[in-house]
């Protein structure tokens, strides 16, 4: 059975390069997702406040908030990149994040070559990618291509390719950073229903979104963020739309 809990978690992440007078003045002049500490000798952002969150099977929960809410700081602490500064965090189940699809892409190296090193980068051990790799090499539609150096596709092939690479495992979660698609016409709506399917099979889904329309489709829940706070944790109703 899948689950997630956040009990208390507190996310601080120091700012290296600026002294506590020229932040404060940087500050001032702009609008900050998280609170900032400058007492201890070492300006830290605190990204996420306090955070308690619990998750099961059949769980979809949408992440919204304004830019720098602490959105995408949440997903990457549900994927295990931030250690929790404070409180507790428990994972049961195997995960899959589409927070950058783009993490792990060697320019310099081969579609082939790619589709490994990506593989790695999400803890897929040899035999697996081994596996996968037929697959992802026929959806991406990429053919001869792949045996060349990435840095000579264009923006739409590289993005077919990620795609391909990371949508390619079935998890019990899944982490979303707004809904993924790629490349032409013909290939979204491939990729599209490759989505759908992926979502249907998982146990867990949590997606943060701007869109309201998406958050309506996809999830029972929503947690609304701001400035690194849980401002509403409720089922989706018509009436939290109110938001955008």
């Amino acid at each position: 059975m899948a689950l997630l809990e956040l009990r208390g978690v507190s996310i601080d992440l120091p700012v290296f390069g600026f002294d506590a007078a020229s932040l404060k003045k940087t500050v001032a002049r702009t609008v900050t997702g998280g609170r900032i500490k400058f007492d201890t000798g070492v300006t830290v952002v605190r990204a996420l406040d306090g955070i308690s969150l619990t998750l099961r099977d059949g769980d979809r929960l949408g992440v919204i908030g304004h830019n720098g809410a602490g959105k995408t700081t949440l997903l990457r602490t549900l994927a295990g990149v931030y250690p929790p500064s404070q409180g507790t965090y428990l994972r049961k189940g195997t995960l899959v994040s589409f927070i950058d699809p783009m993490l792990g892409i060697e320019m310099d190296a081969t579609g082939y070559e790619n589709i490994r090193l990506r593989g790695l980068v999400m803890g897929l051990n040899h035999a697996t990618i081994s596996r996968l790799s037929p697959d992802i090499a026929e959806f991406s539609g990429l053919g001869d291509y792949l045996a060349m150096p990435v840095r000579t596709y264009s923006a739409g092939m590289l993005m077919r390719l990620a795609f391909s690479i990371v949508t390619s495992v079935r998890a019990d979660i899944l982490l979303l950073d707004e809904w993924l698609s790629a490349g032409d016409a013909d290939f979204r709506q491939r990729a599209d229903q490759r989505m759908r399917e992926i979502v249907a099979n998982t146990g867990i889904l949590v997606l943060a979104t701007h869109s309201p329309d998406m958050v309506q489709r996809e999830c029972n829940r929503v947690m609304q963020l701001s400035h690194g706070r849980t401002a509403s944790d409720e089922p989706v109703l018509e009436r939290l739309m109110s938001f955008w």
